[in-house]
């Protein structure tokens, strides 16, 4: 069936409308009551940002990261604290700053054996040491006053008879244990005194 013109005419227009209805009906699907309304911005957390006293969000504290943790300042220097002792513990400071120092000093800095810290030194030494220098007598006679035959060569060359070894006697052990004096010089009166706690694998040197 043929349409006459003013009917097409009239039909076409409808669907025109339909098209333009439909279209302006999608883009505003969000219009609505409260669609004018600002949505709610990010918290001040989602934000990095710290708020001040008048509750309105500042600027984000430098000090800080955003996770709760202090920045790693690479630029900082690695410094020990005031006191502190050559194994990198905190030493007393004040009355005690002597201790964090090395017994006495390097009389030999061209052997590569430092001097000795007082944390590695123990108690015992002390009385060992002054028996030496007494002359005796030793616990352990026979072995105490020796020859060290530094057959390890940790120690500088020296002539054999230089080095004489004592033992510095580990509490709790019924044997010599690992820890000893091995001086260099005389007998009475030694030129230097070094002391190994792991049986000659090691040295520091100190002075009684």
């Amino acid at each position: 069936m043929r349409l006459s013109r003013p009917v097409a005419a009239v039909l076409l227009v409808l669907v025109v409308l339909l098209l333009v209805w439909l279209m302006l009906g999608q883009g505003g699907a969000g219009e609505g009551p409260g669609a004018d309304a600002p949505r709610p911005g990010p918290t001040t957390q989602d934000q990095g940002q710290t708020p001040v006293e008048d509750g309105t969000p500042g600027e984000p504290d430098e000090g800080t990261a955003d996770d709760g943790f202090a920045p790693f300042d690479a630029d900082a220097e690695d410094e020990s604290p005031v006191g502190a002792s050559g194994d990198g513990t905190a030493g007393d400071g004040g009355d005690a700053a002597g201790a964090d120092e090395p017994r006495g000093v390097d009389t030999r800095d061209w052997d590569g054996i430092d001097a000795c810290w007082d944390d590695v030194l123990p108690d015992e030494l002390d009385e060992v040491a002054d028996d030496v220098e007494d002359g005796g007598p030793f616990s352990y006679p026979g072995k105490d006053g020796s020859t060290f035959g530094n057959f390890e060569g940790f120690l500088p060359d020296e002539s054999r008879g230089y080095y004489r070894e004592y033992t510095v006697e580990t509490p709790g052990l019924d044997h010599r244990g690992a820890r000893r004096i091995v001086t260099g010089g005389g007998a009475a009166d030694p030129e230097v005194w070094y002391y190994t706690d792991d049986h000659y694998e090691s040295f520091c040197e100190f002075a009684p």
